[in-house]
């Protein structure tokens, strides 16, 4: 079986190109500019250079490699960032993906769209994959129109939501919370981190893992990928610390309002597990767990 992902360059794509290579699928990574994955002692794989709004270079690498599986992770993710540009981040979050799925329908592929916890308005927290969904800034709007779009599709299509994912980038320095944190921590760094949201933190691997799971049990319909511990960044933040021995006095606690930016951020989302878990066998690690895959020895 060959699965195509897109945004592979990023931190799940890296992950779950690893993930699927390992599990013996033929795998077709596809993402922005150059090959960024480490191969040592892994199969070898298929890379393109494809920008997801080209039609045409979309169009040759889905018909030249006709992937069973599209995993669709490429989007413009950086709510500020979707807030100040409001006409690339439909373009690349709602066109790109209506771009992709036209693409998979004409080879009769399974389409599974990467969305978030942000399509979500942040009030009442632990969602399931049922409640309404609400977003309150243009980043969650655009990914929830993207997922109305899959949900129009002709093929078998999955939509997984994730939450707040960590990782030791694998190649690169994609950054995210978790090596934000530490590589401050590490260089003595002072850092403010608001208390006033609620997430559930994600391993990117178990994020992979879970994708992997839709693919070889060819599951359809929307699915919550998380971790379970409900926490605030700050208290993400003072876990890291406490787990690889770094000073927490470096911490600051502050509020949402301390930051200016442009996009809202919904105060308290996280997600019940319990569809992903007795549906697919979705098994996340707890954060120390997390923690000790990415350095089983310590820091």
């Amino acid at each position: 079986m060959k699965i195509l992902v897109t945004g592979a360059n990023g931190l799940l794509g890296q992950y779950l190109v690893k993930q699927l290579l390992l599990a013996g699928y033929a795998v077709v990574a596809t993402g922005k500019g150059e090959n960024r994955h480490p191969v040592e002692a892994l199969n070898p794989f298929v890379y393109y250079d494809m920008d997801i709004l080209d039609e045409p270079t979309v169009n040759l690498v889905m018909e030249k490699e006709r992937p069973d599986v599209v995993v669709h992770a490429a989007a413009m993710t950086q709510v500020d960032d979707c807030e100040k540009d409001t006409e690339r981040a439909e373009a690349v979050n709602v066109k790109g993906t209506a771009q992709v799925l036209v693409n998979a329908e004409a080879i009769s592929a399974q389409f599974i769209y990467v969305s978030t916890d942000f399509v979500f308005d942040g009030e009442k927290g632990m969602y399931i994959e049922t409640d309404e969904c609400n977003p309150v800034n243009f980043y969650g709007f655009t990914k929830l129109q993207a997922e109305a779009i899959t949900e129009t599709s002709t093929i078998p299509f999955a939509i997984v939501r994730t939450c707040l994912v960590y990782g030791q980038p694998l190649h690169g320095k994609r950054s995210n919370i978790f090596s934000w944190v530490k590589s401050s921590l590490e260089s003595g760094q002072m850092i403010r981190v608001v208390d006033d949201q609620w997430r559930t933190p994600t391993y990117v691997e178990d994020l992979a893992a879970g994708i992997v799971l839709i693919i070889q049990q060819k599951a359809t319909g929307t699915y919550h990928l998380s971790g379970e511990e409900g926490m605030s960044p700050f208290g993400f933040a003072c876990r890291v610390a406490a787990h690889f021995g770094l000073n927490p006095s470096l911490i600051e606690r502050v509020t949402a309002d301390t930051f200016t930016q442009p996009g809202r951020r919904p105060p308290k989302t996280g997600f019940v597990i319990q569809k992903a878990k007795s549906e697919l066998g979705f098994a996340p690690r707890d954060l120390d767990q997390g923690f000790r895959s990415m350095f089983p020895v310590g820091g």
